[in-house]
């Protein structure tokens, strides 16, 4: 319907997967990263999870697409099956043969010992993904670890690759599944799109559609980023919505009225009960979107974002007031008091006092981190405070493997798939972590951790004189002068003068430094790059690794 009206060849927010439309965001990218090591590590189990609409089926597409040559893919997207049913899926994805009468689990795992044995002799490598495998029962999930029993004595004869929903982590966290989950070689949880990734991948969808201007002002992005929490399939029924919207209001500009009243109706049940002022296009829209879109979308509304520990805080009503004005904002808005907006469902009453119970969490947590280096940060917004005593605030997304990497304590958002809480991991070694939550300690293993860990993170470092948030070439100051002397250091060159701008030189020295430890290459000194240089100059500083040591020592 607005496809002429906005001069786009086709809609540009259908949830219809069309290659055509593939972004691929840095944590997409990752994740695929992933799948790849996986299938080259030998056999076993690779983990990947994310929310309802994350983009799982996107890197599932893209790695489907660039696996190797030699391997044999089998691919089972309804696992709400018996462990026969299960093994006789396997058999038809990887062709094996049956002989004809009745078949047997024994008969169907003779016959895929026989494939496996064959394919491995050939030179050929099995691969099997299930989707959706959230939906597995702990029967066929055992069923599935013997399959990987059979070995040569350098790999695995069948690698596996559960993509699921969060819940999947948890079910592998059980006790009666801890073979299975120690079989896991890689693991990676999608997370959402930042706000510039959501620019990025409206841009993308509508440049693909043949846009000629941007409907979507910048300044919608951020307001965009808090009402779909960043999944991708949530950005496309309110982006969808919100052009039929600005069409049926006759501008080629999306407004945030227009957006905010494209999301009451597709992200919640009550389009219904709203005064008749706001009718007029929402029966425009009922009439080209199907109910069962309608049904899911409000279902979506319902799902916990995962968010970081400041961003927890961030979203509450009231950020960055002291926690007793958040309080209290959090209980206005919970109680519909005078001068706050009461969401349009009696239930955004109980998410807002839920995000406010989880800022409070997170608050908590972030100052019990901060007490681990010997400060007490002053109330009101975080990492503002935190800043005026130099201590800078990292936001990061990754796995167990980067916390290893930047080698710190660290504020985690934990979930075992119904309820989260927030928690400082203060040590991790090889096999062992060890949480600390409202003054309790927790000793758990690295792979339960891992299971329950989304990978959003907030960690502390202190960051050299006049910082400014990164340094680039052509920049001069005390930070350009620290960074320089650590450099000059490290490579037994001449100490370089002061306020001189970062030039050829220096750059080189720095992304060097960079490819040796594993840095991004791209010669911009932020702040995983200076916690490292901190690092190997042996400044004082609270570490993972150390309170691990230290905790093994007792």
């Amino acid at each position: 319907m607005y496809t002429q009206f906005f001069q786009l060849k086709q809609s540009p927010f259908s949830i219809a997967p069309d290659p055509r439309y593939l972004y691929m965001s840095e944590r997409h990218r990752e994740a695929l990263a992933h799948l790849l090591y996986g299938v080259g590590s030998g056999g076993g189990f690779v983990l990947l999870t994310g929310e309802i609409g994350a983009g799982k089926t996107t890197v599932c597409r893209c790695f489907m697409e660039q696996i190797p040559a030699n391997c044999e893919l089998g691919y089972i997207f309804n696992p709400r099956l018996t462990v026969e049913e299960l093994l006789q899926s396997v058999c038809e994805e990887f062709r094996i043969a049956m002989p004809e009468g009745l078949h047997s689990v024994k008969s169907y795992i003779d016959a895929i010992n026989r494939h496996l044995l064959a394919s491995h002799a050939a030179g050929r490598n099995n691969v099997l993904i299930i989707d959706e495998a959230q939906n597995l029962s702990p029967p066929v999930l055992e069923q599935l670890r013997l399959l990987t029993n059979l070995e040569t004595s350098e790999r695995k004869l069948l690698q596996i690759i559960l993509i699921g929903q969060p819940e999947l982590r948890t079910m592998l966290a059980r006790p009666e599944l801890e073979q299975l989950a120690q079989r896991v070689i890689a693991r990676y949880h999608l997370g959402s799109l930042s706000v510039e990734e959501t620019g990025s991948y409206i841009g993308h969808r509508l440049a693909v559609a043949g846009a000629h201007g941007a409907p979507f002002p910048r300044q919608l992005m951020s307001l965009i980023h808090r009402m779909t929490g960043g999944v991708p399939r949530r950005i496309n029924l309110l982006c969808d919505r919100a052009l039929l919207g600005a069409y049926v209001e006759n501008t080629h500009t999306v407004t945030r009225a227009i957006l905010r009243r494209a999301g009451a109706e597709v992200f919640t049940e009550a389009a219904a009960a709203a005064p008749p002022s706001r009718r007029r296009w929402q029966y425009a829209a009922a009439g080209v979107l199907a109910g069962a879109v309608l049904t899911g979308a409000a279902a979506w509304q319902l799902l916990p974002a995962m968010k970081s520990p400041q961003a927890a805080l961030s979203a509450m009503p009231g950020a960055g007031a002291a926690p007793g004005a958040q309080a209290a904002a959090v209980t206005q808005a919970a109680l519909g008091a005078p001068g706050t907006q009461r969401g349009p469902v009696a239930g955004a009453d109980v998410q807002t006092a839920t995000s406010g119970a989880a800022a409070g969490q997170a608050d908590a947590a972030l100052r019990q981190l901060a007490e681990l280096w010997g400060q007490q940060v002053p109330d009101g917004d975080f990492c503002a405070s935190a800043a005026k005593l130099n201590l800078r605030c990292l936001h990061g997304k990754g796995g167990l493997e980067e916390l290893r990497s930047l080698d710190r304590p660290a504020v985690l958002q934990l979930t075992d798939g119904r309820t989260s809480r927030y928690a400082v991991l203060a040590s991790l070694d090889g096999r062992n972590a060890v949480l600390r939550t409202a003054g309790k300690t927790e000793n758990i293993t690295a792979d339960t951790l891992a299971l329950r860990f989304d990978g959003a993170y907030t960690t502390l470092w202190r960051a050299p004189r006049a910082w400014r948030g990164e340094v680039v070439e052509g920049d001069r100051g005390p930070d350009v002068d620290w960074l320089a002397r650590r450099l000059a250091e490290m490579n037994g060159a001449r100490k370089p003068r002061d306020n001189r701008p970062l030039d050829s030189a220096t750059l080189q020295l720095l992304r060097d430094f960079q490819q040796a430890q594993g840095l991004k290459v791209d010669g911009v000194a932020g702040p995983k790059t200076m916690i490292r240089l901190q690092q190997l100059a042996g400044v004082q500083e609270p570490r993972l690794a150390h309170a691990a040591a230290a905790v093994a020592g007792k």
